[in-house]
């Protein structure tokens, strides 16, 4: 439990920063990205620290080639697609799911995978497809899912991979060396699911700082304040700011499902090519359920707008405002990209609440 005032927090860091010349923290996080500028903590830090987003939202990150996917099957008279609300606005070659279902096309926005295996006993002259995208946080529904359906011997379920890793990501930014990171503000809900000694590797191998942290105001400058001691005192190390919700070896019984259901592979992110191992495909026993699979479909190439610099914003490259589309062709209203797109997406966040 955080026991510091904020003003407190902010003269702590003030003071942990003085000797540092700069501070660059990725907050690996969309929900960190949208809650820092919504509290006003990104205006309140000190001039060293420069807080740089990246590749946490699920929508963001996921491919091209996987949205062509989902509007190819949404073209089918027998299939209705079940998705996550973001997912429908993220604009694709040959439109998005929202101009799709406004042609016709059956297209309805769920809660949860359950929701989607709920509606396909409920409808059994209809092929289910339900979108598997987002992290750690949202596998173990999907898990459950294909788990029931199996059971049930259901025949019209089906999910499109598209669940993504996120410590495999963050070494991999680390590795490219193209993004100078000082240290990571680790995703809440996410280590929740994975737990703080999840981030251990990047700390051995790259000599980087992680801390996880909660989402509102002192959750987040506490976080902050930890990476910035470590800084000052030359000690990068895994701490955990957010113990009530978050334990080292993190929820056992969702690792089991995601276990259980998926195994690692390599895995397609926006703009960043084919990332090892970052990625989860569905097990042998489960293969039947794969809707690539069933339609016999592959993925097509990932390919970025025209003028669009979403990838580059998840990778902390670029921040929105050096995108020549963003607030003129690319707002809210009519997005280019899906960081525009997203409640989680940085680009939203700078449009909302300013960079």
């Amino acid at each position: 439990m955080i026991t510091e005032s904020i003003p407190q927090l902010l003269a702590d860091i003030n003071t942990a920063c003085a000797e540092l010349d700069s501070v660059r923290l990725m907050e690996v996080c969309g929900t960190h990205t949208v809650s820092l500028f919504r509290s006003g903590v990104k205006s309140l830090l000190p001039k060293q620290i420069k807080l740089i987003s990246g590749p946490g939202c699920p929508v963001c990150v996921t491919s091209q080639g996987y949205l062509d996917v989902a509007c190819e099957l949404a073209g089918r008279q027998d299939v209705t697609i079940c998705t996550y609300g973001d997912m429908v606005r993220v604009p694709g070659r040959s439109g998005s799911l929202e101009t799709m279902r406004a042609q016709g096309a059956k297209v309805r926005v769920v809660y949860s995978p359950r929701d989607a295996v709920i509606f396909a006993a409920e409808n059994p002259q209809r092929t289910v497809v339900f979108l598997a995208v987002g992290f750690e946080t949202t596998t173990p529904g999907t898990a459950a899912a294909v788990i029931e359906a199996r059971q049930k011997n259901m025949k019209n379920f089906f999910i499109l991979p598209g669940h993504k890793l996120v410590v495999p990501a963050m070494m991999i930014l680390l590795q490219s060396g193209e993004v100078g990171i000082d240290g990571f503000l680790c995703p809440g809900h996410v280590s929740i699911v994975i737990g703080a000694d999840a981030y251990r590797p990047i700390v051995e191998q790259f000599g980087k700082g992680c801390v996880v942290a909660g989402f509102e105001a002192a959750d987040m400058l506490q976080g902050i304040l930890l990476l910035s001691r470590q800084l000052a005192e030359k000690r990068p190390a895994v701490e955990n700011a957010y113990p009530v919700a978050v334990k080292s070896q993190g929820n056992p019984n969702a690792l089991k499902l995601i276990n259980d259901v998926f195994e690692p592979a390599d895995a397609v992110w926006r703009a960043m090519g084919t990332l090892p191992m970052s990625g989860l495909k569905l097990r042998d026993k489960f293969r039947a359920f794969d809707a690539l699979e069933h339609f016999g479909l592959t993925e097509g190439p990932d390919v970025e707008p025209p003028g669009c610099r979403c990838g580059e914003v998840i990778q902390g490259k670029v921040e929105p405002k050096e995108c020549s589309l963003f607030r003129k062709r690319c707002t809210p209203m009519s997005p280019v990209g899906p960081c525009m797109v997203s409640s989680e997406g940085t680009c939203s966040a700078w449009y909302k609440y300013g960079g």
